[in-house]
């Protein structure tokens, strides 16, 4: 290793996985935390712990000075951005190159080509990649309806900058296109400081699927399958599960192909995911490269026996990757829950409290990865996420079959949880028959 301390500018579940992955390779690791998170029970497990502001991420999380700061006073050379918050963000990159600290991801070239989604559309769509219709929003507003008829509805108002569903609103008609692209730039702004939007064509019930792919500094680049990821709220995915049902062979290896064009193309070195829109034709569409781990990755890695996080520090590092493409060995089927703060009878609305667990499953091929413990206060600040459980087996059934029992033993009081709503959706017959797109929650929850 080219470090031997790396800082986790992050928390929660994934700065808990960072610091056991550091354990792993024998690094020491240091846990920022703002004064909200003082009593988190993953700060004992790193070998530092430091308090770099109040709750209000745009002063804990969210700042460079603090985050930089903490990283020279307890001489960490490499920092973990994890996902969320600066995890992708080129500034930071930047910054972090400046005082001589290993950015553990992209370079800041490839960073700034990702974050915007229209540059990035643009360099893979001049590779032979599709892309669905898409234009930015003129500033000019009168140009604006022209602009969307060019494009043609449905379309989607998406933030150029943003990710995670915001900024992002749906248009099915031009009365609504005015009031939505305010609606978005607003969202846009406060999310990620930048409130420039594009417009872009949206297919009814689309299949979202992304692979995941590796690529080490020498450029050895391996994809470690596919992701099925449609069931969503608002825009954010829900439940997701590997390998993706109903992919003909020759579908699922042109997607492999054109997520390795790209990533060779633009130069990504690291982990990463491509992400597609797949119609009802069968046909994908690039939507846009994540720079950064997924939250999602836990699924991947139990079909594959891979630790991405651990993979992530060792390229960041300069290793090689040891495996290679005839090297990996995708084994049954794994689905994940994730399991939010939030009610969904009330629009997902998040929920605050005291935690307190009853149980939390186990058991044959149940994976949980999560920080909660008893007493811990879900606060208002920051993302709901709890838990996410992965179930995996030796085909969709079993998988599904261990899912709903792990969700049965996910008992957790004092905040209200998607438990019981995820639970629904694997019992749902559309859901066993494979029956789904991006628009299947909001149609089971209007029935």
């Amino acid at each position: 290793m080219t470090f031997h301390k790396v800082l986790i500018a992050n928390r929660g579940e994934i700065a808990l996985r960072v610091i056991e992955a550091c354990r792993e390779l024998s690094l020491d690791s240091v846990a920022v935390f703002s004064q909200a998170d003082a009593g988190m029970h993953y700060l004992t497990l790193a070998g530092e712990s430091l308090c770099i502001g109040p709750a209000d991420p745009a002063k804990s999380y969210l700042s460079i000075p603090a985050l930089i700061s903490a990283a020279e006073a307890t001489g960490a050379q490499a920092v973990h951005p994890g996902y969320g918050f600066l995890a992708e963000d080129p500034h930071f990159v930047e910054v972090c190159e400046e005082h001589g600290l290993v950015f553990i991801g992209p370079d800041r070239r490839v960073m700034e080509l990702l974050g915007n989604k229209l540059t990035a559309r643009e360099a893979v769509a001049a590779l032979g990649v599709p892309v669905l219709s898409g234009e930015a929003v003129p500033e000019d507003e009168e140009k604006l309806l022209d602009t969307a008829n060019r494009v043609g509805y449905p379309l989607l108002v998406k933030s150029v900058f943003g990710g995670g569903g915001r900024g992002m609103r749906l248009v099915k008609e031009p009365e609504g296109l005015k009031a939505a692209v305010l609606a978005a730039s607003a969202e846009s702004q406060a999310a990620c400081g930048n409130a420039s939007l594009y417009l872009e064509r949206s297919l009814k019930n689309p299949r979202h699927i992304e692979v995941q792919i590796m690529v080490d500094k020498g450029g050895r680049i391996v994809h470690l399958g596919e992701r099925e990821c449609s069931i969503q709220r608002r825009h954010q995915k829900l439940i997701e599960e590997t390998p993706a049902l109903n992919l003909d062979e020759s579908l699922r290896q042109r997607l492999y192909h054109a997520a390795l064009v790209a990533v060779r193309a633009i130069g990504y070195k690291n982990v990463g995911t491509v992400e597609f829109i797949l119609d009802g034709r069968g046909d994908f569409h690039f939507i846009e490269m994540n720079a950064r781990i997924q939250v999602e990755h836990s699924v991947s890695e139990v079909i594959c026996g891979l630790n991405l996080v651990k993979e992530q520090i060792r390229i960041a590092s300069g290793d090689p990757l040891d495996v290679r493409q005839e090297d990996v060995s995708l084994k049954g089927h794994a689905i994940e829950c994730r399991i939010n703060a939030e009610d969904p009878s009330r629009g997902f609305l998040p929920s605050c409290g005291k935690i307190k667990i009853d149980e939390l499953p186990s058991g044959n091929g149940i994976r949980i990865d999560t920080h909660i413990f008893n007493g811990m206060e879900v606060s208002p600040y920051y993302d709901s996420l709890l838990a996410k459980v992965i179930a995996w087996g030796r085909d969709r059934e079993e998988a599904r079959i261990r899912m709903y029992t792990a969700l049965e033993r996910f008992r957790v009081r004092g905040v209200t949880t998607t438990r019981t709503l995820v639970q629904e959706i694997i019992s749902h017959p559309a859901f066993r028959e494979d029956r789904i797109g991006t628009d299947f929650l909001d149609e089971i929850l209007a029935d």
